[in-house]
């Protein structure tokens, strides 16, 4: 990826649904952004054209930003074809990483891309970390689940370039390990089309039958802000810190982006920690998480035990407002100052404990007007997921990102030339051929030469400089004035692109020893690729993925470093004086139930299936 050590160039990676997302992004102050092509991508519902995409990665270029692309599913044999095909279409289309899953790609002919190992590919460990850079990837997104300390280690024995997630949705289950939606309906995460049975409600039972919790959504987590720990994260060893939501809208983008950037500028001092693209940007509005979608914030895993589950709903909340203070039949106020106008969305949490929304209609002296007032009583906790205001602001601003340059203007011996440098150090002049007449107003003269040479707008530059080194001050027309500052900026452009910083990779198979012999289904080998890719590192005994037939009773569709009994405060011995025994049954509105395994010195529950209506659990 980066010609220089990976510490040093520090990334923000930020997701792009679609073309305008993705100028957007980088617009607000993305490094890089990732994307999914038309096909094979973890979110099924994110697919973009070659054309798109090549118009992304040109938009990205003249920042020498970065775009990758998301191909990260595990592929059928009848897929491979395909599959590579596209690969090439994407190298042709000038993409700067492919992120992907299926390790049958590495037997393949590839083009000399990047190869980046999706998360998918449970990143946990030092010895899988390990593998994957001796086996050719250049960069591993690691497991959510890791700690600051497990970071840190992975970074002192490997070179390989570390990314990590730092904000949006959390998988409850390990990335890659999760096999309860095919269990549930047939639709696999690994294949891109995960139904999300999180977010499900569920029911908790004992043993003995006992109900624990009802109908709430017992494996639904929050969502993930790392912000307070960009500074431990940067000293473990993270090079790009990655933004979650390749589903997400315009909004949710610029607003998340243009806050990460805006917090890790604060830690980069352009010496042990530089940004990894060019400019400067301008976001045009101030950046809140809190006013965008998100379910809670937690900074699980990183901050010991952090809360992390929303029980109540899977729904945004959006921000706490404030306690209601007082309440009639048609309107309420808020304990504290709180700017609320006509057409805000608002949502509470009634006396069930389900998650009620409802839309302001008008706001006078404090008290607000909603539509329904059904549930809202005194003390309640008010939440604003929808901030019209913020919204409004968030239309209305322009973004703007532009590359600094430093300009002199001078005389030639057949006429002018206009210089130029950028913050990166690259140079380019352009000329003009031209008659050098005294100018007989020579103050406006300079004026029009001034205005003229720095009017970049519209353009990736902008002018901070122009040092005038000329005897006389000469007549030049305004359209040769403006033929050699576009004349500069083609030159200038070009000399960029031809200077940028990229890296091409070629896969050299090798043997190197996988740290297993045998592999269950859970390594996602779905095509004959795959299986010859381990066997030539050592593996003898292959399982194929569990996507090549349905989910059989007993087998564990979910692996999680989320702790269910933690979460209710259950731990054994709160449980046993609760009066419930193990073993625990979550069971989903459809009846599909399985088993909960609490494996403590591993500190990791997992999901035992048991199928549909397995009848009473024993």
């Amino acid at each position: 990826m980066h010609a220089q050590h990976p510490e040093k160039k520090i990334e923000l990676l930020a997701p792009a649904r679609n073309l305008e997302i993705g100028i957007a992004a980088i617009n607000c102050g993305a490094d890089a952004v990732y994307i999914g092509a038309e096909s094979f991508g973890a979110r099924l519902d994110a697919g973009n054209s070659l054309s798109d995409i090549e118009a992304l990665t040109t938009y990205a270029h003249r920042y020498w930003a970065r775009v990758y692309v998301a191909l990260n599913t595990i592929l059928r044999d009848d897929e491979l074809p395909r599959a590579l095909a596209l690969i090439n279409q994407l190298y042709d289309a000038g993409i700067d990483g492919l992120i992907i899953q299926d390790v049958g790609l590495l037997e393949c002919d590839l083009p000399p891309l990047p190869l980046i190992a999706s998360t998918q590919l449970d990143n946990s460990s030092v010895k899988q970390v390990q593998f994957l850079e001796q086996v050719g990837f250049q960069r591993v997104i690691l497991a959510r689940e890791l700690n600051i300390d497990e970071i840190q280690t992975i970074r002192r024995t490997t070179s390989v370039e570390l990314e990590c997630f730092v904000h949006g949705a959390l998988c409850v289950g390990c990335s890659g390990r999760c096999y309860l939606s095919h269990a549930v309906g047939g639709r696999s995460g690994n294949r891109g089309n995960c139904a999300q049975p999180c977010r499900l409600r569920y029911s908790l039972r004992d043993t003995n039958d006992l109900s624990i919790a009802r109908n709430r959504h017992l494996l639904s987590l929050q969502d993930l802000n790392r912000s307070a720990h960009l500074h431990d994260l940067l000293q473990a060893g993270i090079s790009t810190f990655k933004i979650e939501g390749r589903l997400k809208n315009i909004d949710y983008v610029m607003n998340i982006v243009a806050y990460y950037r805006r917090e890790l500028d604060r830690l980069l001092d352009g010496t042990t920690f530089t940004r990894a693209s060019s400019g400067t940007s301008i976001a045009g509005f101030s950046p809140d998480p809190s006013k965008s979608f998100n379910r809670g914030f937690t900074d699980c895993f990183v901050q010991p035990n952090a809360r992390m589950a929303t029980l109540d709903s899977p729904k945004s909340r959006g921000e706490m407002i404030g306690h209601v203070a007082d309440f009639n039949g048609g309107s309420f106020v808020l304990d504290r100052p709180v700017t609320l106008v006509a057409g805000d969305g608002v949502c509470f949490l009634n006396s069930s404990g389900c998650l009620m929304g409802t839309r302001i209609n008008d706001v006078f002296n404090a008290r607000a007007y909603p539509e329904r007032m059904n549930g809202i009583a005194a003390g309640t906790v008010m939440y604003r997921n929808l901030d019209r205001a913020f919204q409004k602001v968030l239309k209305q601003a322009k973004q703007e990102r532009s590359i600094p340059l430093d300009c002199v203007f001078q005389e030639t011996a057949e006429g002018f030339m206009l210089s130029a440098c950028d913050e990166d150090g690259v140079t380019a002049q352009a000329t003009l051929t031209a008659t050098k007449n005294q100018a007989d107003k020579p103050e406006r003269a300079m004026q029009t030469i001034q205005r003229q040479l720095t009017k970049f707008g519209g353009t990736e530059f902008s002018c901070t400089n122009l040092d005038i080194q000329t005897g006389r001050t000469c007549f030049i027309p305004t359209a040769d004035l403006n033929r050699l500052r576009r004349d500069l900026i083609e030159h200038l452009r070009q000399e960029r692109e031809h200077l940028r910083p990229h890296c091409e990779s070629s896969i050299v198979k090798n043997s190197v020893p996988f740290y297993l012999k045998q592999l269950g289904f859970e390594a996602n080998v779905l095509n004959k690729r795959a299986r010859s890719f381990y066997q030539r590192h050592g593996v003898r005994d292959i399982a194929p993925a569990a996507e090549t037939g349905p989910v059989a009773p007993g087998t564990i569709v979910m692996r999680s470093r989320y702790c269910l009994r933690r979460e209710l405060g259950l731990c054994k011995e709160e449980l046993s004086r609760a009066g419930f025994k193990e073993p625990l049954y979550l069971i989903d509105p459809d009846g599909n139930t399985c088993r909960l395994i609490f494996d403590c010195n591993h500190c990791e529950m997992k999901l035992e299936w048991l199928g549909n209506n397995p009848g009473k659990p024993v």
